[in-house]
């Protein structure tokens, strides 16, 4: 008894603990993702709704995954949705237990009475997914950066990669009524009327514009002919004429010429000077202030030019982006 008088008691430092809360978790919504599945497995409408907008990534409790992915097999399998055939699957996948068995399946299905509310639902778990992988990301190119062996140039490349893989995988178009098309349509109609039958971009060559009403959004055109037919030359000249007469900003991406030959060669198109006075810089006096006069036009123009010694699909899209920002 003597002893146990002697102990001390040991005081402790309240400031020393720590609090689990201060620490940071990853974005994640549990409790919605348990209502949306409790919800597909209820309702027909509700597996409508969420299979084009979630993945089973992006769940962020492992046994949702299990479980969302048993749903999307159904589905793709047009087998009815219900508590016994999920049940069912996932014994077949060998995950009715990582899912956390049928009990915690009846469990989803008792916290929710219906399917009000679940597109919104999936949106949000959506939203938190990206977060993720945009925290997930930023992390590898972190580590990368301090990395001295990384060529800086691959990381950019591969910064850009991953977020448009962010983007592209979880960003979709939406789909639209008929009734909304039809007035899109009719507004457009009533546009196109006004500008004399023109719904494009005029490229400044009449006869073509009347063919093709100008180059439309969202057209990929391609202008092809043999070496030595002018393709280079017509593509200059259209370039010209929407970003100077028509003032729309124009991109140019050459993967043959230089960005000075070019642009030379636009020099020479709006001044009347030969190319090979231009080259040799042989001018007469009159000559040089025609150059100086005629050119203010072509500075001012929103005119982009880069002429890479390599250019992917990617690095196209990429740079397009930027311009536009």
């Amino acid at each position: 008894m003597e002893n146990v008088k002697n102990i001390n008691p040991i005081r402790i430092d309240k400031t020393t603990i720590i609090n689990l809360e201060k620490g940071k978790l990853p974005p994640q919504v549990v409790d919605l993702e348990e209502a949306v599945l409790g919800a597909m497995m209820i309702d027909k409408k509700g597996v409508d709704e969420v299979i084009d907008i979630l993945q089973p990534d992006a769940f962020y409790k492992e046994g949702h995954k299990h479980i969302f992915e048993a749903i999307v097999q159904l589905f793709t399998d047009t087998q009815p949705i219900d508590l016994l055939t999920v049940s069912a699957q996932l014994r077949k996948n060998a995950k009715l237990d990582l899912a956390g068995g049928d009990l915690y399946l009846i469990q989803l299905t008792q916290k929710i009475s219906s399917s009000a509310h679940i597109e919104f639902h999936s949106r949000i778990i959506l939203q938190k997914f990206i977060q993720r992988s945009l925290i997930r990301i930023s992390t590898d190119i972190i580590e990368d950066s301090y990395d001295e062996t990384t060529d800086v140039f691959d990381l950019l490349d591969k910064a850009e990669s991953k977020l448009y893989e962010v983007t592209q995988g979880n960003i979709k178009r939406s789909s639209e009524t008929a009734q909304s098309l039809v007035l899109q349509a009719k507004k457009r109609i009533e546009e196109i009327s006004k500008q004399e039958g023109l719904s494009g971009v005029e490229t400044g060559f009449t006869n073509l514009d009347k063919l093709t009403s100008g180059w439309q959004p969202s057209d990929l055109i391609i202008i092809a002919a043999r070496p030595a037919m002018g393709k280079t030359a017509f593509v200059l000249s259209m370039a010209r004429n929407i970003a100077i007469d028509y003032g729309h900003p124009v991109a140019l991406f050459s993967l043959e010429m230089a960005s000075v030959q070019l642009i030379t060669r636009l020099i020479s198109s709006e001044t009347g000077l030969s190319s090979e006075k231009l080259r040799t810089g042989k001018l007469e006096p009159h000559e040089w202030t025609m150059l100086s006069t005629k050119v203010k036009n072509l500075e001012k123009a929103p005119l982009f030019i880069d002429a890479p010694p390599s250019l992917s699909i990617f690095d196209l899209r990429a740079k397009s982006r930027r311009l536009v920002s």
